[in-house]
């Protein structure tokens, strides 16, 4: 009888071990900070060592955070202010420049609790747009606010404006010059044999660093943010997929929140950000099967980035179809993991 019991015992004891290892790592935020032709062959040890720390520093702001007991829009905005506030992406400070000169910015945030929204585009003093962005979302009645209007309504709001010049990097004005000379030399024999005679950017290479975060707060409500600059040498006012709510910025608390980076056009064109959901809601796909998915219909169209996005159990997806994507994410336990290449 003893025998027998101690066996059932042992048993059980199994059982619990292997149902504890059968549970999956809980996620609380994951980060982007864009995707793109990054290869290691081309990265001197200092830069990798500085974008490991960016990245680092943006999920340990954003788990402090959630920690603390704040909410996953707070734990989004403040993280978001990290990868805004540092020259290496293309957000915020370190903002590509237009092919006019300038610095035009857009980002949008959401809330997965109450499926409110708020965005701006093509501003240009605004220090950290994705404020700006909540602030349209918490204290107007619009969810997107463009240019001039949007730096007015900023102004009004509180949020901190600044002169254009912050915004200007050496590395950032040489990369335009080269993406200008480029594009010369592509226009020539573009458009001298008739290949395209449509107007607008003609190299998409110069489109990656956009930034972004989906959070998991500790009363189950998701969020998610993105912030960018743009494509190098964009014209015309060209706005992205970043400030667009569906397109490269969702959340809903009953499926995931998610934040795309890559070649706005085609993330605009398959809606991949709200398609991710529609397909967890509707075809009851995993949050991993459904960014693949998705993605993948999305490069059938020639377009390439990634995407992060999380679902309400703390599930995290980070796919992507380029060389590389400055990415990283933080447990619910603090654990930190920050990854670059493919």
């Amino acid at each position: 009888m003893i025998k027998h019991l101690k066996k059932i015992i042992i048993l059980f004891l199994c059982l619990l071990s292997v149902s504890a290892f059968a549970q999956k790592t809980k996620y609380v935020l994951v980060i982007h900070g864009g995707a793109g032709t990054i290869l290691k062959k081309n990265m001197s040890p200092e830069k990798e060592v500085a974008y490991r720390a960016a990245l680092t520093l943006a999920l340990q702001t954003g788990y402090d955070a959630i920690k603390a007991g704040k909410t996953s829009l707070d734990a989004v905005e403040a993280t978001i202010h990290v990868l805004e506030d540092s020259p290496l992406f293309n957000a915020g400070k370190g903002a590509v420049f237009t092919h006019d000169g300038k610095n035009e910015m857009d980002a949008a945030i959401m809330d997965g609790k109450t499926l409110m929204a708020g965005a701006v585009a093509g501003v240009t003093v605004i220090r950290n747009p994705i404020s700006a962005a909540r602030a349209v979302m918490e204290k107007s009645e619009h969810v997107l606010m463009a240019g001039a209007g949007a730096e007015q309504f900023a102004k009004q709001a509180g949020i901190t404006l600044v002169d254009p010049s912050y915004f200007f990097t050496q590395e950032r004005w040489d990369g335009l010059q080269s993406a200008i000379k480029e594009d010369s030399v592509k226009a020539v024999l573009d458009h001298g044999s008739k290949k395209s005679m449509r107007l607008g950017t003609i190299n998409p290479d110069y489109k990656f660093g956009t930034v972004g975060a989906v959070a998991l707060d500790n009363s189950g409500n998701l969020a998610a943010g993105t912030s960018t600059g743009g494509m190098t040498n964009k014209r015309y006012g060209r706005i992205g997929d970043a400030p667009l709510i569906g397109a490269g910025t969702y959340a809903n608390n009953e499926t995931a929140a998610i934040s795309c980076t890559g070649w706005g056009e085609f993330y605009i064109r398959t809606v991949v950000a709200h398609d991710i959901s529609a397909m967890m809601e509707y075809k009851k796909m995993s949050v991993a099967d459904a960014s693949k998915a998705v993605l993948d219909k999305m490069g059938k169209l020639g377009g390439d980035g990634g995407l992060i996005a999380l679902d309400r159990k703390g599930n995290m997806s980070m796919p992507f179809n380029t060389e590389g994507m400055y990415r990283g994410s933080v447990t619910a336990d603090g654990k930190i993991e920050v990854l670059i290449y493919k």
